[in-house]
């Protein structure tokens, strides 16, 4: 979605809504696509004493699996950002605003990068997740499988025998 800011720089208390649904469907997030419901986006550009801010709230639903056990997890998200914008920037272009050169707003590109550099790293079933066992394969969560956790991993043996 391209937005014309032209008007909203020019016109000082000008406003403009914003309320749309984005598909991410095809969007591979650690090799899946867990975003198979439309991002709701919503929020507003608003012009104050010529300062030009984006407030806008991004709501989903994570449907994907847990990083530790592999067991589905259904999660609804609700992501909120704020941006400055400007139309041009003099000296040394900051992280700060958001250059929008042609006064043209690419709204999806936006929302996409802003989900990406705030979503989560780790989605877990629940906090105190045990995983999977390193033997055996065993979800952890759901039967305790009786493998000696003890047991070191062979590749870390030589560090074992510098420790001695």
């Amino acid at each position: 979605m391209l937005i014309d800011l032209k008007q909203l720089f020019d016109v000082e208390g000008e406003a403009l809504k914003v309320d749309y649904e984005l598909d991410l469907s095809g969007w591979e997030l650690g090799q899946m696509c867990p975003l198979k419901t439309p991002v709701a986006v919503r929020g507003e550009i608003r012009n104050r004493a010529g300062v030009v801010t984006l407030r806008y709230t991004a709501e989903f639903v994570y449907d994907g699996v847990c990083d530790r056990c592999l067991e589905p997890v259904i999660r609804p998200f609700a992501m909120e950002f704020e941006h400055v914008l400007v139309s041009h920037v003099e000296g040394e272009y900051s992280d700060e605003f958001l250059l929008v050169e042609d006064r043209t707003l690419a709204m999806d590109e936006l929302v996409q990068s802003d989900i990406l550099l705030e979503f989560p790293t780790k989605i877990l079933c629940r906090e105190d997740c045990k995983g999977l066992c390193p033997q055996c394969g065993t979800n952890r969560n759901t039967k305790d499988c009786g493998c000696d956790q003890a047991e070191s991993d062979p590749r870390l043996a030589a560090l074992k025998e510098l420790l001695q």
